[in-house]
């Protein structure tokens, strides 16, 4: 019996750990840019790699209409201005 207890429980250990929800750190930007990467986004190309430095050092994207973003997290970044043109974070 508990054999059975402890395989079953091991089997729903093994199963948390594989269907586990990402942790919110996977999302979440850093405040400054000073490790000059990019987070790999699905629009916009990293400015580090194409010349680009930023304003200051909080800025995390520059939009295709040239205005700046200072957003913490990528999602929506620059949905108002036509997307992405360069991330710095």
């Amino acid at each position: 019996m508990r054999a059975r207890f402890a395989v079953a429980s091991a089997a729903i250990a093994m199963a948390g750990v594989f269907f586990s929800a990402p942790t919110a750190s996977a999302v979440t930007l850093p405040s400054t840019n000073t490790a000059h990467h990019c987070v790999r986004h699905t629009t916009g190309v990293c400015g580090w790699t194409h010349h680009q430095r930023p304003k200051d050092k909080y800025e995390t994207a520059k939009c295709v209409d040239a205005t700046l973003s200072y957003s913490r997290h990528s999602q929506g970044t620059c949905s108002h201005h036509h997307g992405v043109r360069y991330w710095f974070k």
